[in-house]
């Protein structure tokens, strides 16, 4: 299929992209933290969900066919959880952090922002929400992002509440949670920005462009990392064929092979006459198969519990001032302390590009700085065995400080950072670290010798760093080493 030779232009394709990305901050519309559970929940609770007439006055297909179903949830609730999210409860006003990060997203976008917001209540039955619905609001319109294709129109942002978590990670990867009748509320509620081009590309490669620079974007900004943080949709169509939506349209190697798998089948549908309007899911092979109908307008109606949101123009001035540089700007930043690339990448990778500059304030070394915030501790964690974010949990900024004022002012040298780095992760405070024993190494390498003649160089040295273990300098011993075999 990667072959496939297909003219885009003979066959109208036309396509546009939704992008949800959660914010990094506490929940939407109450105050718990966005905060993913592994661990026994504290109650469970069951739930059957029906669908209510839309703001047009009928009710939404998706929503009645989720109905047929007849399913009924059970929701796993958290002591970090509370009765906003049990529908127990009505929602607490606006996260207002949130609100900023989500305005700052849609200055970068070039979107105006709306002056006024209406907080509207999306019908979703298919579990992942208690109450039934998600809360969505409209935060800005009409924008655009550059591409080597042109300019991307962006025609709506939105600000909303994300779902509830499936109860078991197979389940979470089914991209709309079809599969699941248990959810964990932890998850519920997280804010999430929807970013909505409309159907304004015309080819794959298109397609794939814009998603990734929609991506740099948004990370940028304050939103949240890894795995599930962020879920890419597609709307595509071809000439006399329905608009189709597929969910889950993430990976970039497999965008462009996911287009014309797409077209493909459409074509079928179209020669068979069985085009239809439906929700999708994007296989892990390029195809999609089935997950419901095409929802419509009937789903939305006004929040009652929320006033009116006001985005008043100092709200988007502060917004402006504190405006984070895009991955693209950062990298030039970088690059002009002669870091190489793959310290560059770190770096941003890992966002630790303000620890980065706080730290150019104790030593203008800014290549033993890439070494002490991201190369020392990946090497801590593959011989450790641990996750990065385990081992950065002992590492913090206010330590790694210590460490490089303790260089500054003479009292080590660079060889011995990566050691004490290695102390302090083991639980050693940085003072106590940094202490060097009254080791003699010259006495302790010629008895070796002595006890152990005729070995190599790397012999002497690995039986002389295993004596110790992380007591000693490796640069050091293999100075001494040489000195006195000569």
């Amino acid at each position: 299929m990667a072959n496939l030779k297909v003219d885009y232009q003979k066959v109208e394709l036309t396509a546009g992209l939704e992008i949800h990305q959660q914010l990094d901050t506490h929940k939407l519309f109450c105050e718990c933290p966005s905060l993913l559970r592994s661990d026994t929940p504290k109650l469970k609770v069951q739930r059957k969900l029906n669908p209510v007439v839309g703001e047009t006055g009928k009710m939404d297909v998706a929503a009645e066919y989720e109905k047929s179903k007849d399913k009924t949830f059970t929701y796993e609730f958290y002591d970090t959880n509370c009765l906003v999210e049990l529908d127990e409860e009505p929602p607490h006003e606006i996260n207002n952090e949130a609100l900023e990060i989500a305005i700052q997203i849609g200055i970068l976008l070039n979107c105006e922002i709306f002056p006024v917001s209406q907080v509207m209540r999306k019908t979703v039955v298919n579990g992942s929400n208690t109450s039934g619905f998600q809360r969505t609001m409209l935060i800005a319109h009409d924008g655009s992002i550059d591409t080597s294709f042109g300019k991307v129109p962006i025609d709506y942002l939105f600000l909303e509440e994300d779902s509830a978590r499936p109860g078991s990670q197979k389940e979470e990867s089914d991209p709309e949670l079809e599969s699941s009748q248990v959810y964990k509320l932890d998850r519920l509620g997280i804010p999430l920005v929807e970013i909505v081009t409309g159907p304004h590309m015309h080819t794959p490669e298109q397609i794939k462009e814009a998603a990734l620079k929609i991506g740099e974007i948004l990370r940028a900004c304050k939103v949240k990392r890894g795995i599930g943080t962020i879920r890419q949709d597609l709307n595509i169509s071809i000439k006399g064929s329905e608009r189709v939506e597929i969910k889950g349209f993430q990976d970039p190697k497999m965008m462009i092979e996911t287009v014309n798998e797409e077209i493909k089948r459409q074509q079928e549908c179209v020669k068979n006459k069985s085009s239809k309007k439906e929700v999708r899911k994007a296989n892990i092979d390029g195809t999609s198969s089935f997950l419901r109908p095409m929802p419509g307008s009937a789903r939305m109606y006004p929040e009652t519990d929320l006033k009116l949101i006001k985005i008043s123009k100092e709200i988007v001035n502060k917004a402006k001032e504190t405006l984070p540089k895009l991955l693209s700007e950062n990298k030039g930043y970088l690059e002009k302390f002669g870091l190489n690339e793959s310290l560059v990448k770190e770096i941003l990778g890992e966002n630790k590009l303000e620890d980065f500059k706080f730290l150019l304030n104790t030593t203008k070394n800014s290549q033993l700085i890439a070494k002490v915030l991201v190369s020392y501790p990946k090497e801590i964690a593959a011989k450790e065995k641990k996750t990065l974010e385990q081992v950065s949990k002992n590492l913090t900024l206010d330590r790694l400080e210590n460490i490089l004022q303790a260089f500054e002012s003479g009292k080590i040298s660079e060889s011995d950072i990566k050691m004490i780095i290695q102390k302090v992760y083991e639980g050693q405070k940085v003072e106590e670290a940094i202490k060097k024993e009254d080791i003699d190494l010259k006495t302790e390498i010629k008895n070796l010798i002595k006890e152990k003649p005729g070995l190599s160089p790397n012999a002497y040295m690995g039986l002389v760093m295993g004596k110790f273990k992380g007591k000693v300098n490796g640069k050091e011993v293999s100075e001494k080493i040489k000195e006195i075999l000569g």
